[in-house]
């Protein structure tokens, strides 16, 4: 079945992602257009996207995988969870990649509220140093860019907006 969804998902136009992230933003409340706007930036909506994250030795820190881009440490937890065997599955169904994230997402604007400051945790984590709050803000401001673009083309659902 999901190799059915998968091959499905192929044959679409980039617009045939829009049941992806309603299906995903409907699963873990969160706005639709907001996943777009992540996937926008993250990985310009490629599915098989990867970025790999060295600390300042050069040292393989992470990676990051698929539309969402999804990290090692939320992937691994996946794999523990039974739901995809290795980090690399994670590029194989845009759709579930897309869920992942939203799963990501929403668990971060529960630790610190449905706002745009929250929202860069997705890209920058919680560390409370002033480097990461920098960084946090700096993502929550592109994400703002890009999903105020797609909210000018058409209108979320209200009852899932972010503040």
């Amino acid at each position: 079945m999901r190799r059915l969804w998968l091959c499905l998902l192929l044959a679409l136009p980039v617009h045939g992602f829009a049941y992806c992230f309603q299906a995903a933003g409907q699963r873990q409340a969160v706005d639709p257009l907001l996943l777009e706007a992540i996937a926008i930036q993250e990985s310009g909506l490629r599915q098989n996207a990867i970025n790999r994250n060295y600390d300042d030795s050069g040292k393989l820190r992470s990676t990051d995988y698929g539309v969402m881009q999804i990290n090692t440490a939320n992937a691994n937890k996946l794999v523990q969870m039974g739901l995809i065997r290795q980090p690399d599955d994670l590029l194989k169904d845009a759709c579930f990649n897309v869920q992942a994230g939203a799963w990501v997402l929403a668990r971060h604007l529960r630790v610190c509220g449905n706002t745009w400051r929250c929202l860069g945790s997705y890209n920058a984590g919680f560390h409370p140093s002033a480097k990461q709050e920098a960084r946090r803000l700096l993502y929550a401001q592109l994400i703002r860019n890009i999903y105020d673009r797609l909210k000018a083309r058409r209108a979320p659902p209200a009852h899932l907006a972010i503040r």
